[in-house]
């Protein structure tokens, strides 16, 4: 079942918390869970982002103020990952949100109690949320996959199945890292058009690709396929993904198996779960199909999904490089998207995931595949933003980019708004590029 609003959503509702109201991110109505240390140490627990500040949830949970379901959920959290926590599902998930919200409100009875389990969010290390057995990246995004594929087939840009079934490849787990981390350029082999074979070194063509994350809860048993009406309640919330990729390294490598050593050096995820409660003020009807596309299959199709599959969620990219921060200017702004482009509902992604008998479990990721918008000043990589290479982007500190280079960093940040709901965000997903390995 989709989240629906109900009181935690109030646009009206403050909190006592004084950095949280009207937060951009992080406000009443967000809550996201994560796993942190607090300053003071004492290893991993799981939080929630309330503003500036972390709330402990093991802490909550000592003061015996949450109800059963929600106790019980929190306590999930206490293990050094939301594994536990995830796999609990929807309604163990929204007792504990109504409880927190409750506690967190302005005038809440609590809050001399509750405040004592505060961290300053700047203090705390935070970590992934979640030990991630499986990460599968899909290609939903039609505009990024016209676009690439109009470089390499200009008149054929899609290939013959991306209409009928949402394309996805098997990733590598062990290498999604979160938000702050620095990124190591990889060494592989390269081969352009331009040399008749191929050479051993760093990648030319590091980019960056502009995701949405999904994250599973409960799974499904093997040989099992999920079906597409109950498919959201498997899904337990959404983060920031930049597939970082080297584009040279992937033109020799991916015929005819696809992405390797191009794609599996890292992953970077912005580090809250941000929850289907939370975005339930943000859906939208899934975009009408254009005129001669296929109808999805049985097994794709929905009528809730159709009527509020989709997400209204606005996604930036920016870029920091060295010169910029050397003159004192800001980051250059490359990309404004919006999660609306998919052509492929996440819930369609979960069914087609499962519909051969594919078991997901709790805690494993989802890649929505590079979101682009239809305009050029929405194209999520910038192998789109500089047509290949070809069209470098000018930078105010007197800079180009093709591609990234050693020092850059990239910042992915989303805000979902609407009229009548207060704004919520993800926080950052950031990471820096280190030399390759020598």
């Amino acid at each position: 079942m989709i989240a629906r609003l109900d009181e935690t959503h109030d646009p009206s509702l403050r909190s006592w918390v004084p950095s949280a109201d009207d937060h951009p991110d992080f406000p009443i109505q967000n809550l996201p869970f994560g796993i942190f240390t607090p300053p003071s140490g004492g290893g991993r627990r799981g939080g929630v982002a309330i503003g500036d500040a972390v709330l402990d949830l093991a802490a909550v949970v000592e003061l015996g103020l949450l109800g059963r379901e929600g106790a019980e959920a929190a306590a999930a959290t206490d293990t050094g990952t939301l594994n536990a926590f995830l796999a609990l599902g929807p309604s163990a998930r929204r007792a504990l949100r109504a409880e927190l919200s409750a506690l967190l409100r302005a005038g809440a009875p609590e809050r001399t109690f509750v405040a004592g389990c505060l961290h300053d969010a700047a203090a705390c290390l935070l970590h992934l949320p979640a030990a991630i057995g499986d990460y599968t990246d899909f290609y939903a995004g039609i505009h990024h996959a016209e676009n690439v594929g109009r470089q390499f087939r200009p008149d054929n840009p899609l290939l013959p199945n991306y209409k009928h079934l949402p394309i996805g490849y098997h990733g590598r787990a062990s290498s999604v890292r979160p938000s702050g981390e620095p990124v190591r350029r990889p060494n592989g082999q390269r081969k352009p058009a331009s040399e008749t074979e191929p050479s051993f070194g760093p990648s030319r063509n590091l980019d960056l690709e502009l995701e949405l994350g999904i994250w599973i809860g409960p799974g499904n048993p093997q040989g099992e396929p999920v079906p597409i009406a109950a498919a959201a309640d498997r899904i337990a919330g959404f983060c920031l993904l930049n597939d970082w990729s080297a584009r040279d390294i992937q033109g020799w490598e991916y015929q005819p198996l696809g992405p390797f050593l191009a794609k599996s050096f890292a992953t970077t995820i912005s580090p809250w779960i941000v929850t289907p409660e939370a975005m339930a003020p943000f859906r939208l009807a899934l975009p009408p199909r254009p005129a001669g596309d296929p109808a999805p299959m049985p097994y794709l199709d929905d009528p809730a999904d159709r009527e509020a599959g989709a997400l209204d969620l606005a996604l930036f990219v920016d870029l920091v490089t060295p010169g910029l921060v050397a003159q004192g200017l800001p980051p250059h702004r490359l990309a404004a998207s919006n999660a609306r482009h998919l052509y492929w509902s996440v819930a369609q992604m979960v069914a087609h995931h499962t519909v051969g008998g594919c078991n997901l479990r709790p805690g494993d990721l989802l890649g929505t595949g590079t979101i682009s918008a239809p305009e050029p000043s929405g194209y999520g990589s910038l192998l789109e933003i500089t047509n290949g290479g070809r069209q470098p982007v000018a930078l105010a500190s007197g800079e180009e980019r093709r591609f990234l280079q050693d020092g850059d960093e990239i910042v992915l940040t989303a805000r979902a708004s609407r009229p009548g709901a207060a704004t919520i965000g993800f926080g950052p997903c950031r990471a820096t590029i280190l030399p390759a390995p020598v």
